[in-house]
């Protein structure tokens, strides 16, 4: 059992700077607004999905421990994206900064919930799985109940993300 949240970036922040920069002043940003950080994996650096000329994505995941019900949490993280600068205007942009919650305990949304848990393409991104198999090894996916190796063992062709030498 956790909460998750993804953490990317692949636009320089008017703010921040660079993408690994805002990546990291967006874990302080959450931790400032209340959030308890448990762990964080390292930084990965990963191509866009679906591939496009995008520049490449820095990406991580973190846990945290919160009393925020699962909506509660999904609007701090739009909240903070929006902060930092990311406007939502069509699906995979590039973006200043992306927060997805990406399980919140071992909650499983039904169609059509606001809040859809676990996010529903996790299972199928090396640049979310890779980061969330190094903090939470034992995690198993709610919905399928798959362990988290075995879903990085079957990610799709061209699926990759490398981790960054901090």
């Amino acid at each position: 059992m956790g909460i998750y949240i993804g953490v990317g970036a692949n636009l320089p922040s008017p703010t921040q700077g660079p993408p690994l920069a805002t990546c990291r002043a967006a874990v302080a940003a959450l931790e400032a607004a209340g959030l308890v950080i448990v762990t964080r994996s390292r930084w990965y650096r990963s191509l866009p999905v679906p591939v496009s000329d995008q520049p490449p994505f820095i990406n991580g995941v973190i846990e945290v421990s919160t009393e925020a019900p699962p909506q509660g949490l999904l609007s701090l993280l739009h909240h903070v994206e929006a902060d930092f600068g990311r406007v939502r205007a069509e699906r995979n942009a590039a973006r200043v900064l992306d927060l997805d919650l990406l399980a919140y305990d071992n909650r499983v949304s039904e169609p059509g919930q606001a809040v859809q848990l676990p996010h529903p393409r996790l299972h199928e991104r090396a640049f979310v799985l890779k980061p969330l198999a190094e903090i939470a090894p034992h995690w198993r996916h709610p919905r399928f109940g798959l362990a988290i190796a075995d879903l990085v063992a079957s990610l799709p062709p061209g699926q990759h993300a490398e981790p960054l030498a901090e």
